[in-house]
């Protein structure tokens, strides 16, 4: 089995406006970079997406914040918030963004591949259950996640591990109370949004179930990429997840401008090696790995392409 790459040219159809980072070319990057490689684009599963049902999106989000996104649509609106820029095109691509994420589940459960990546726009890690921001409109990988758990009976337990710059803050508010989702986030700190202390670590019967590794500005990569393995090596003593997703933001690479650490592309592998390790050790190599953030168009292709050559080794 391979690796499958999900994608949709609707995502290059959300148009967030001129100079906004989070632009239409962060999909065309990543495509050409995985295209302009022959060998790796004949290895992969190319499959389309497919968008889902608002049932489907609202096991993660309320039924409001659904109504208000679609609405902000039929209203001719411009923004969400000061940082998440809407166009005719972007509730389309939002409901297309979530439903790439499931349709690498289904890929995934139904061994048509081996693990998935999900080349996706909008981002989600931000949007919470109640409020699109940060970019994001739906929070894709939460969105997912309860679809793997609602319909695959072997999915009871899944693993969110978030290396975005910044902290998946909607993400962590939609499972802080689960103790069936365990959530990681590393991430510069403090960044925006401001969230993502050490000291946060889930609420109820969901405390213990949340694990943040803020990082200084300019921290140097091998202590990062270290904090990242013992963090791993840590989880995997206390939590069996069926399936793993990557928030797999870019980030945090060394020339991004959004961000102020120091991450290259082999720091990336090895990260998604160590995930790849773990994966293999308890749930057959289940990984959903779903786009994020990285705004350095002459990096994220290549950036990208390592992490996918990694997914697809062995």
């Amino acid at each position: 089995m391979t690796t499958a790459i999900i994608h949709h040219p609707i995502y290059q159809k959300h148009d967030t406006g001129f100079g906004h980072p989070e632009t239409p070319r962060r999909y065309e990057v990543v495509m050409q970079a995985l295209k302009g490689d022959s060998d790796l684009w004949n290895s992969l599963l190319e499959i389309e997406a497919a968008e889902v049902s608002k049932g489907i999106i609202q096991a993660a989000h309320t039924k409001d914040h659904y109504k208000l996104v679609e609405r902000a649509f039929g209203e001719g609106l411009e923004a969400l918030d000061n940082d998440t820029m809407i166009s005719m095109k972007s509730f389309e691509a939002a409901v297309y963004a979530a439903g790439g994420v499931c349709r690498g589940v289904d890929a995934v459960m139904s061994g048509e591949s081996k693990n998935a990546f999900v080349a996706v726009r909008p981002p989600g890690h931000h949007a919470t259950a109640e409020n699109a921001m940060g970019f994001c409109l739906f929070n894709n990988v939460a969105v997912a996640a309860r679809y793997a758990q609602n319909k695959y009976k072997e999915v009871e337990r899944v693993a969110v591990i978030d290396w975005d710059v910044h902290h998946g803050n909607g993400t962590q508010g939609i499972f802080y109370d689960d103790p069936s989702v365990y959530f990681f986030s590393m991430h510069q700190y403090p960044w925006y949004p401001g969230t993502g202390s050490s000291g946060e670590k889930g609420f109820g019967r969901g405390r213990g179930f949340t694990l943040n590794i803020p990082i200084k500005a300019s921290a140097p990569a091998e202590k990062q990429k270290g904090m990242f393995d013992s963090a791993i090596t840590d989880i995997r003593k206390d939590f069996k997840p069926d399936m793993i997703f990557i928030s797999a933001g870019f980030d945090a690479h060394l020339t991004d401008p959004l961000g102020q650490l120091m991450l290259e592309d082999d720091d990336y592998v090895s990260m998604t090696k160590t995930v790849k390790d773990w994966a293999d050790e308890v749930c057959d190599g289940r990984i959903v790995s779903c786009l994020e953030g990285g705004y350095n168009l002459e990096t994220l292709g290549d950036t990208v392409k390592s992490h996918i050559v990694e997914l697809n080794l062995g």
